[in-house]
């Protein structure tokens, strides 16, 4: 069984960064893409960004782009969330996910494991 952990989350002001960690245990494979996604009190799931199984292919939220970088170590089954620039839209519980196949999705439907999550503020 596949198990992603998230880690990082944390209080911060306005224009600080926060650095997300994700290890995946169990039966990994190092080929399946991954992902981000997050959601906020009283607002739906939301799509944050995604990699590759190589790394070589991100995608992002068009919110988060050029703030958020998203990179992946696979020999320890660990993928990255590097988030600059913070803002209190931001605020929400991060959660990581191991999708179906090598290439990143921005729909939670191809993901098949996710983590518990670990929450971001964000204060003004």
């Amino acid at each position: 069984q596949v198990q992603p952990v998230e880690s990082g989350g944390g209080l911060v002001q306005a224009g600080g960064s926060l650095r997300l960690s994700c290890v995946v245990s169990g039966r990994t494979s190092t080929n399946n893409a991954m992902g981000w996604f997050r959601q906020a009190p009283e607002k739906e799931r939301e799509f944050v960004g995604g990699i590759g199984w190589s790394g070589g292919n991100t995608i992002y939220h068009e919110s988060v782009k050029g703030r958020f970088t998203i990179s992946r170590a696979r020999a320890s089954n660990t993928m990255y969330l590097q988030m600059d620039n913070l803002s209190p839209e931001d605020t929400a519980v991060y959660y990581c996910a191991v999708a179906r196949g090598a290439m990143p999705s921005r729909q939670f439907r191809d993901y098949t494991s996710r983590g518990q999550g670990t929450q971001v503020t964000v204060s003004s």
